[in-house]
Formats: C-alpha cells, sequence, structure tokens
C-alpha cells in the first residue's frame, strides 16, 4: 500500500541538543531509494508502507549503535485508494 509518512524520531536522554543523531537519521534516509522531505519538526515519506517501516527500523538501529537507550517515534500515515496522489501533489491541490 502506497502512503505518505509523517515521521518524528526523538531522541531521548542525550542533552538538550539532538542534532547529531538527527543528521544520522537524516543520512539514512537520504540514502533510501524513498521520496522524502524534511520539515522543521520531522519528515514527509513517501512510498510502501512496509519500506517506509523498514527505513524507520534502521533509523532506530543506527540511534541503538549511537548509544541511544531511548527513543520517541510519532508517524502518522494518509493514503488514498482512489487515485494516484503524491505529496507534491497534495500541496499543489492547496496553493
Amino acid at each position: 500500500m502506497k502512503v505518505v509518512a509523517d515521521l518524528c524520531i526523538v531522541p531521548m536522554g542525550v542533552g538538550p541538543s539532538v542534532s547529531p543523531y538527527v543528521r544520522e537519521i537524516k543520512a539514512i534516509i537520504d540514502a533510501s531509494p524513498l521520496n522524502a522531505e524534511m520539515h522543521a519538526n520531522g519528515t514527509n515519506i513517501e512510498g510502501e508502507l512496509g519500506d517506509i517501516c523498514a527505513l524507520v527500523e534502521a533509523c532506530e538501529a543506527r540511534l541503538s549503535e549511537l548509544g541511544v537507550q531511548r527513543v520517541f517515534f510519532t508517524m502518522a500515515f494518509s493514503s488514498r485508494r482512489d487515485k494516484e496522489q503524491a505529496m507534491a501533489d497534495k500541496l499543489r491541490a492547496v496553493l
């Protein structure tokens, strides 16, 4: 099933700045074949649901390698069965 996901990953207990960890996560997402756009509070990712979930698991595994003991994830999904709709299509519809 093709979806658009809004993903936010927050490493916990690593201090007030999480930028180094976000850079690591961004590198994993950028290396994936999925279409993704980072925004101020997370990343929108477009693709098959299973592929997105595998990508999130890879991000969590990398944080674990870096010694992060606790991670807070939020994900929201949207899908359409009546027509194909990319992230850019959704934005064009409201601009």
